[in-house]
């Protein structure tokens, strides 16, 4: 596991241990995050860790071609049982999924450092929310880091306070993320929740990949 300095530089990903840990270190300064979701890279630690960046192999990606909607959620968006908005309350839908508790979680790891930061992100137009409604309330939501350059959408964290508000959003977010030429949302890592909904686990490799041919293109 890598150092990092004050210097805006990443150890290559394919040098992350087998769970996925690159680096540790560094800051949370908008300039390093944006460098790191370009090479595939993310933060991920708890309250009074040092900050510990991430690459894991496999990555868990949604191609939006491969979204899969149940019956079920077919027969709620004919019902429009919920609306959705973009960018209308970032700092609502973060703060939330931070407060949410995780099955095998005891702490968030979306600490008040973390929430500036991304905040920062969404101020400069990288950072996107999704927020969830039903009767004038936020019930649901999900935030990402979006690389448009390499049409790739970097999902971070979702929360839901009525039964399938958040896959709503996240539905919603991939149809969004579609018409506007969005190829490939990142997962991270598995879960069967996600699996559901169409994504599958690529290599490392394949990852980054997708992400080069964009930037150089």
């Amino acid at each position: 596991m890598y150092k990092l300095t004050s210097d805006l530089i990443f150890p290559h990903p394919n040098l992350a241990d087998e769970k996925g840990l690159l680096a540790f270190g560094g800051d949370l300064s908008t300039e390093r995050l944006k460098i790191a979701y370009e090479n595939g890279i993310f933060p991920w630690f708890a309250e009074g860790q040092p900050i510990l960046w991430w690459s894991p192999d496999p990555r868990m990606v949604l191609f939006t071609e491969d979204l899969k909607v149940s019956k079920s959620m077919i027969k709620l968006f004919k019902e429009k049982a919920f609306k959705v908005t973009f960018n209308e309350n970032f700092e609502h839908v973060i703060r939330k999924c931070a407060q949410i508790n995780r099955p095998g979680q005891d702490e968030t790891w979306i600490t008040e450092d973390m929430i500036s930061a991304y905040i920062s992100l969404h101020e400069e137009g990288v950072a996107k929310s999704f927020e969830v409604w039903q009767n004038d309330k936020i019930v649901g939501g999900l935030y990402g880091i979006l690389l448009k350059e390499q049409q790739v959408f970097c999902g971070e964290s979702m929360f839901s306070e009525v039964s399938n508000a958040s896959k709503f959003g996240f539905i919603t977010m991939v149809k969004n993320m579609e018409k506007n030429s969005i190829k490939t949302i990142d997962c991270q890592v598995y879960t069967k929740h996600l699996e559901s909904l169409g994504a599958k686990e690529i290599s490392r490799n394949n990852f980054m990949n997708i992400l080069k041919a964009k930037k150089t293109m």
